[in-house]
């Protein structure tokens, strides 16, 4: 744990996660500029932070895990989902599932659509390219002289051969780059993963810089609040180990906390929905009815089967002899199973030919359990995930109490909307017709779930509705943008404030086509420019 020894930055960081490393990095590389980076938890440690396979020990690991849950709604079975978001150097960036996916162009071009605020996607493109170290490709669309390493799987198991093949063979496009010129067909994905290790954001962008003089990095503080004078922000308040620290900003306070946090430090700090503010009887800094609103997340569906193949983790798992092989075999050489994300392969294809860009998401995944973060299943089994890229369903979330050490209350609103629960029932029917197609078919015994029985669209919602999952994606509940559900301009500053600003995912005006890590860390880079007068 690191000391306290100063209190005074120009630049106070509230959140070491995908987003505040890189801003650490950047903010700092002007030796004129003191900066603090800030975090709830510790250092990435663990040994198993960084072995790839390794973030299934971290699903629900405290030491590193927030261990949120959403409150229960009718529309997923009255259920309370979990919520795992990073408590670590890195942030949730130390024990996601490393896929790299940045998300379609329309994406972005719907943030920004008359490309009037630079974040269009061609003027974030290069933000994207400029993280990026891809071990792999080479052209117009990627980095290679960035921080980031984003390789291609060193091990192309049979399995995952098949299910390209078999979306191939039912027509839809071979893509060899999700993140090139069209996101649209099968192919393999990309992992954040360097040399057989994980490329988070602590070890891309923290690890090298750690002891650059004007760089501190204060780790197991927990933010209870911003601190303003009159509606200028000035610093933070903070606890550790049941002691009050105060830091102050003499530029600028940043908030990089994530879709669940940093709307909760707001609140707690007087900028929020008037409603929640004046029933904890906070002083209203700026009144900002967007804070916690705008909550999207990926919501999917999980097909499992059992097959006959023998390439997969549970199999391994299953074997004494061969589990031991594969420690040797990444110890020795950085590969094998422990090398491996937590998907291999996927399909980004279009529910009807209509459509202008894919809206469906199906993913493979060479092992299966009855839900993630539970035990493998005691046969050979794997799982495809389906998921809605762009989900209509939105929820909120607000403070239960003046306590920083509480969760918010979450609501989700999973699956709550008519057209996700159509669209989604349409994914398990169309995905059901891909595994029915040669080659894949020919390695699937038996699908064990939700099984041959659950036939009807009636049963295959039923089955969503109170077995679905979610991706971990949370977004948006500090929407950018201009308009009265908006928290901050298109220079990530906090409406009706000075010197406070948010970047991170809940920024996101709409969730992206895919997975979150990689456009967090754009959206980190683009910032960074902006605070420095860069744009």
């Amino acid at each position: 744990m690191e000391n306290i020894t100063d209190i005074n930055f120009d630049y106070i960081i509230i959140g070491a996660g995908s987003a505040g490393c890189v801003l650490a990095n950047r903010l700092s590389q002007d030796k004129d500029n003191s900066v603090l980076l800030v975090e709830s938890g510790g250092w990435d440690n663990n040994p198993w932070i960084h072995i790839p396979l390794g973030y299934g020990k971290h699903f629900d690991n405290p030491k590193v895990n927030w261990m949120y849950h959403s409150e229960p709604e009718q529309a997923t079975g009255g259920r309370k989902i979990f919520q795992p978001r990073g408590k670590v150097i890195g942030g949730s960036s130390s024990i996601n599932g490393l896929v790299y996916i940045r998300g379609q162009r329309q994406d972005f071009d719907l943030w920004d659509p008359e490309s009037k605020y630079g974040w269009d996607y061609n003027s974030i493109l290069p933000y994207f390219k400029k993280s990026e170290k891809n071990m792999d490709i080479h052209d117009e669309y990627h980095g290679s002289d960035g921080e980031l390493s984003v390789s291609s799987p060193r091990d192309l198991y049979p399995l995952a051969k098949a299910f390209v093949k078999s979306g191939i063979n039912m027509g839809y496009p071979l893509n060899k780059d999700f993140n090139g010129a069209t996101q649209e067909g099968f192919g393999h994905l990309q992992m954040t993963i360097k040399n057989g290790r994980r490329s988070s954001s602590s070890t891309a962008f923290l690890k090298s810089i750690r002891k650059r003089k004007n760089l501190k990095i204060y780790t197991n503080i927990l933010i209870s609040k911003v601190l303003f004078e009159n509606k200028t922000a000035i610093g933070v308040l903070g606890l550790r180990n049941g002691k009050v620290i105060k830091l102050f900003a003499n530029r600028e306070v940043i908030l990089s906390a994530g879709s669940f946090n940093t709307p909760k430090i707001l609140q707690l700090s007087g900028v929020g929905p008037k409603d929640v503010l004046d029933e904890f009887g906070i002083k209203n800094i700026s009144v900002l009815e967007g804070v916690g609103k705008n909550l999207q997340d990926h919501y999917n569906g999980r097909i499992v089967f059992k097959t006959s193949n023998q390439h997969t983790l549970n199999a391994v798992m299953r074997s004494k002899y061969r589990s031991l092989f594969e420690g040797l075999k990444y110890i020795l050489f950085r590969r094998g199973f422990l090398n491996m994300g937590s998907s291999v392969s996927a399909g980004f294809i279009k529910s009807k030919q209509s459509l202008k860009r894919p809206d469906l998401h199906i993913s493979l995944i060479l092992f299966s359990g009855d839900k993630a973060g539970t035990m493998l299943h005691p046969w050979s089994g794997f799982s495809i995930i389906v998921r809605l890229l762009r989900p209509k369903s939105v929820g909120s979330l607000r403070i239960k109490s003046m306590d920083p050490s509480e969760q918010p209350q979450i609501h989700m609103n999973y699956f709550s909307h008519k057209n996700d629960r159509r669209l989604l029932v349409e994914a398990i029917k169309i995905t059901r017709k891909i595994l029915g197609a040669d080659p894949i078919r020919n390695e699937c015994l038996e699908e064990h779930s939700p099984g041959p029985e659950i036939i009807s669209d009636k049963e295959i919602e039923q089955f969503l509705a109170t077995k679905g999952g979610i991706s971990y994606h949370p977004v948006g509940t500090c929407k950018m943008g201009i308009g009265n559900d908006c928290v901050v301009d298109y220079s990530c500053s906090v409406y009706g404030v000075k010197n406070l600003r948010v970047v991170d995912a809940s920024i996101m005006p709409n969730i992206t086509s895919g997975n979150t890590n990689a456009p967090v860390i754009m959206i980190a880079e683009k910032a960074a420019d902006i605070i420095l007068g860069k744009v």
